[in-house]
């Protein structure tokens, strides 16, 4: 399999630089990641192999090669169903389905969005690994982020850091909120006795939910929330503090009676890909678990 391959065109900014300044500075490459592309892959200039000691004039033509990347022993590439909204070279946005966990665990070691996405990389020629952008619970649906290779996670991953990965979800809740938006400041931390669930803690970690309430349904609300960071099961601990746990959130005290996973779904993704330099936005409506309680199917 051949490695993917990146070019730019230099400008004048990095007339007589160095070419490892260039990639450091200009592209945000990594120290470790330009390391990688050294033992595994090329870097050429006009077309000739070249060092990153390689000093550049303006209009040459930078190219990177990445090598294949290897992959974990234990993560198999497994047919699953996978629901791609898009794919270029570098990144893969899914919509993934209720009851698949994003990696493998102890408990699904063959069962993950991670098997399936290197079946369809395998089944494609894609010379990748599993690089997962933002995760989501296993029984949580939506929108997210895979990187194809090293840099793209790497550049992505800063994105995500910074807050400049937009992710916003659709939930439906026990009860009415009183207030029809609101913030919610609450540190969450690991639960003592458990290795699983999370609680707000003064201890714990700073997590910032804002939510928006969409529709009153007779015992319940539908609520969008937008993440200012990205904590552990951070929506679900959010509106359980507020008393109002997500409808199948059975851990964190919501009922099963009309869905049998928590009501949880990522619906919007916006973020600025910073490889082909665009501004792209995703939205997907909810699965019909949810659509049937919100009254839409």
């Amino acid at each position: 399999m051949q490695g993917i391959t990146l070019q730019w065109i230099v400008q004048k900014t990095f007339h007589n630089c160095l070419l490892r300044d260039y990639l450091r500075v200009e592209k945000n490459f990594s120290r470790q990641g330009l390391t990688e592309v050294k033992r595994n892959g090329s870097l050429l200039v006009n077309d000739v192999p070249v060092t990153v000691r390689s000093v550049l004039q303006e209009g040459d033509k930078v190219t990177v090669v990445f090598g294949p990347e290897e992959r974990s022993g234990g993560l198999r590439s497994i047919e699953l169903p996978l629901h791609i909204i898009y794919e270029d070279e570098h990144i893969l946005v899914i919509n993934k389905q209720a009851s698949l966990p994003t990696i493998p665990s102890i408990y699904h070691p063959d069962r993950s969005l991670a098997n399936a996405v290197l079946f369809h990389y395998d089944l494609n020629n894609i010379p990748c690994t599993f690089h997962a952008v933002n995760r989501l619970d296993r029984d949580t649906s939506g929108l997210l982020i895979v990187a194809k290779h090293r840099y793209a996670h790497d550049l992505f991953s800063k994105q995500q850091k910074s807050g400049n990965v937009k992710r916003t979800y659709m939930a439906i809740v026990h009860g009415h909120l009183l207030e029809t938006n609101g913030f919610i400041n609450a540190p969450i931390g690991r639960k003592e006795d458990s290795i699983i669930e999370r609680e707000v803690r003064t201890d714990g970690q700073e997590a910032f939910t804002s939510y928006e309430v969409v529709q009153y349904l007779d015992e319940e609300t539908v609520v969008r929330l937008t993440l200012k960071t990205g904590r552990t099961h951070q929506i679900r601990v959010h509106m359980a503090y507020l008393g109002h746990p997500l409808l199948g959130d059975d851990l964190y005290g919501g009922e099963m009676t009309k869905i049998q996973r928590q009501a949880l779904h990522s619906y919007h993704l916006q973020f600025y890909h910073p490889i082909i330099e665009q501004n792209m936005s995703f939205t997907i409506a909810p699965p019909e678990d949810m659509l049937k309680i919100m009254g839409c199917s």
